[in-house]
């Protein structure tokens, strides 16, 4: 079949795309299908818009004989005066399609992106909405090198393609939606085990970890303080220096409370030494940034302000907590409960960073002993160690 009839790939389509897994792989074999059915196509772009909190949208490039790519766009390119001219801004805001006759001496240059593809020899180029059901206008890009252009029956054809590609793309959006979501508000590895179908009250394993518990000091006077939107720029920016840092040593961040952050690195392959050390490089990279914010005032810093962090090592119980159909998805137990009570000396010890007898004989050339000392809520006295090459702080 080659002249632009796409009836078998609407068909196919309809059925699900199912000999395609991944968004990529679906465009991949949709721009073969359509070459098949007699469509020259040159390169084709799918873009939509994503539910993520830095994210804007996400980018597929198909070209003949090259991978798909993939990019992801940031939200502050909505204020760029390149994306406001742009077909994409134009069909979002009016949502009709546009077609362009790159090689027609009488092709308005309305739009400074097609430049670049007319330079290259583009001859058409056609921009179509594809409308979620939820009203939302996402896009798709189809361009040629065929002299003259599409003829009216190519693209009719990939103008019948578009409403069911419309539902393949509204799936995958959701499906990664609902992903990055979970990844956003409960961390990666708990938002895998929800989608996997840990999803009832009582789905719980006991796992070992490394636990993470830090606090900034001297918070709760500050927030009296100050107005409520700076105190939220105050708490991003502190636990900016401290998510990335976690996440990058292979920890995963379960909640916020208040300035509060409980994070675990679970031993899983990894022996508990590695794991430690991990999550001990992790910390004193927080402490690090933390140290080098700029001042709140010309009295405050928070370099003044600190922070604390008790380090622990023990066994956990994560998964589903909660009530009626109200969960959370996070760890508990006697040893998140210790590493919560080491925290609260911090500010008592004027030090930064502190450790359990269970984590700090893991790294033992980093820490020193500072006592014996009885804590809330713990029966025993516990031994607490402190960094070296950390002085008490003023």
């Amino acid at each position: 079949m080659a002249n632009g009839d796409t009836r078998s790939v609407v068909a196919w389509l309809a059925d699900g795309a199912r000999s395609a897994v991944q968004p990529q792989e679906v465009l991949a074999e949709l721009c073969e299908r359509l070459v098949a059915c007699g469509v020259p196509l040159w390169r084709v772009a799918v873009f939509v818009r994503t539910l993520h909190p830095q994210i804007m949208g996400r980018r597929f490039l198909w070209r003949p004989g090259a991978p798909v790519e993939m990019g992801e766009g940031r939200f502050e390119i909505l204020d760029t005066a390149e994306f406001r001219a742009s077909p994409f801004a134009h069909v979002s805001a009016h949502g009709g399609a546009i077609r362009r006759r790159l090689a027609d001496p009488e092709c308005p240059h309305d739009f400074p992106f097609l430049d670049d593809p007319s330079a290259e020899g583009g001859t058409d180029y056609f921009a179509a909405p594809l409308v979620f059901t939820d009203g939302s206008i996402h896009l798709a890009t189809w361009s040629t090198r065929q002299p003259g252009g599409f003829s009216e029956t190519q693209l009719a054809g990939i103008e019948a393609i578009l409403a069911p590609l419309a539902r393949i793309a509204e799936i995958a959006a959701l499906r990664r939606t609902a992903s990055m979501l979970l990844d956003t508000y409960t961390g990666h590895h708990a938002g895998e085990r929800i989608l996997a179908g840990q999803i009832r009250r009582g789905d719980v394993e006991e796992i070992d970890a490394a636990i993470w518990m830090s606090d900034m000091r001297g918070f709760t006077g500050l927030s009296d303080r100050m107005a409520p939107r700076a105190l939220i720029d105050l708490l991003n920016r502190y636990f900016d220096c401290q998510v990335p840092a976690i996440a990058g040593a292979g920890g995963e961040v379960l909640k916020f409370i208040g300035d509060g952050l409980l994070a675990i690195f679970p031993i899983g392959g990894a022996g508990p030494g590695e794991v430690c050390g991990r999550a001990l490089s992790a910390a004193r990279r927080a402490r690090a940034k933390i140290a080098d914010l700029p001042p709140l005032t010309s009295a405050v810093s928070f370099a003044r302000l600190g922070f604390g962090l008790a380090l622990h090592l023990g066994r956990v119980s994560y998964g589903n907590i909660g009530g009626g159909n109200r969960l959370d998805f996070t760890c508990i137990g006697p040893a998140v409960n210790l590493a919560a009570r080491i925290e609260a000396l911090t500010g008592r010890l004027c030090r930064s960073i502190l450790a359990s007898a269970e984590f700090a004989r893991h790294c033992r050339d980093e820490f020193t002993a500072l006592g014996a000392f009885t804590l809330p809520g713990i029966g025993a006295t516990q031994p607490v160690f402190g960094l070296k090459d950390e002085a008490p702080q003023k």
